[in-house]
């Protein structure tokens, strides 16, 4: 429930198009977005606990009755309208947001492409707009709103997931792109071992600097290679911090108290992470210069997955029901329209580059 709060600043993301900087720009307006929301969050919990003993707040409208419990009655119409404005803002918000990021997929090919119409008269994207805040509306008539609460946390949980694993692996990505005639001096070595060796001694060499090159990169700056050793130990991190997240989420009491199964097994799994971390550690990162770069990785990044996951695993059966039915319906709509209709684009734009101009004939 906390973490609700702090979500719905992908909107400042949405609108990058329009910020002449936007890598210094939206970076440093997340961040201060950010410490402005929880400085007011701690200030307004703060008051409210020293308003009325925690045992006594109401949980449906805390607020209001807080100021009935001091004795001030009259001032809680005033807050009540300024908590009405305050979600009718987050809603505009949120709407917002959203009707931007559908016209924009609509508009690469990944959703219908009415939904990319411009209105000729306000040039604005109101078939967007309408549809999207119909949807709203309907959804909000058949859930509970802590059904669809639970479900925009889980929703922001794993894009928070899949944000970090990305900014993980792409701060150790190499960027290049070789073509199938280039050869690496790696593989030019491997060419003249095979020749000289016999097969066992090349897989013990392989093995060799394989291991070798998990902990003692060959190169200061990243490689292809490099950037698959993260990519998988990524991938790997994911899996036991989710397995740990499981286990202490549904035997909390006895991994604690001492259980030698339970316990040694969160032991073994806090001690490939740590191995695996270091080996990611160990990998050159990449040299680019950025307005904005996270730090203390991989650190940082793992701290934020396992969090995340952790979160997730206690969500509610219902909501795991109701993300994998949107989920569905997302897959449904990519696989059977956009990714078609994307990879149409795709070649169309390829061989408008290739072809000649119109009215000439190919030699």
């Amino acid at each position: 429930l906390c973490f609700y709060m702090f979500i719905g600043f992908d909107s400042i993301v949405t609108t990058g198009e329009r910020a002449q900087n936007p890598q210094r720009s939206i970076p440093i307006s997340i961040v201060v977005s950010v410490l402005i929301c929880f400085v007011v969050y701690f200030g307004v919990s703060a008051a409210l606990t020293l308003m009325v003993p925690y045992y006594q707040i109401h949980p449906d409208s805390p607020f209001l009755q807080a100021f009935l419990y001091v004795g001030w009655g009259p001032a809680r119409y005033v807050v009540g309208v300024g908590i009405l404005c305050a979600l009718s803002s987050s809603l505009l918000n949120t709407m917002f947001a959203m009707s931007w990021l559908i016209y924009t997929m609509a508009e690469d090919g990944l959703l219908f492409r009415f939904l990319a119409r411009i209105n000729a008269r306000t040039r604005t994207h109101i078939t967007v707009i309408i549809i999207s805040g119909k949807l709203a509306g309907v959804l909000a008539l058949l859930f509970h709103f802590t059904d669809l609460m639970d479900l925009m946390s889980l929703r922001s949980l794993l894009a928070n997931l899949v944000v970090d694993f990305s900014v993980l692996v792409l701060r150790y990505h190499s960027g290049q792109n070789l073509s199938k005639n280039q050869r690496t001096e790696e593989e030019t070595e491997m060419e003249l071992v095979v020749k000289e060796s016999s097969l066992d001694s090349v897989l013990e060499g392989r093995t060799s600097r394989i291991l070798k090159s998990l902990w003692f990169p060959p190169s200061t700056i990243p490689t292809r290679k490099s950037g698959q050793i993260v990519y998988g130990c990524a991938f790997l991190l994911v899996l036991l911090l989710t397995i740990l997240s499981l286990i202490l989420a549904q035997w909390p009491s006895q991994v604690f108290s001492g259980d030698p199964v339970l316990t040694t097994v969160v032991v073994l799994l806090l001690l490939l992470i740590t191995g695996v971390t270091v080996i990611i550690w160990r990998q050159p990162q990449s040299p680019t210069a950025l307005h904005f770069r996270v730090p203390a990785l991989p650190v940082l990044p793992l701290v934020s997955i396992f969090v995340n996951v952790y979160l997730m695993v206690h969500m509610t059966t219902w909501t795991w029901v109701l993300f994998g039915i949107w989920m569905g319906i997302g897959f449904a709509i990519y696989f059977g329209y956009g990714i078609r209709h994307k990879l149409e684009e795709n070649s169309e734009q390829h061989s408008s580059l290739h072809l000649p101009n119109a009215g000439q004939k190919h030699p």
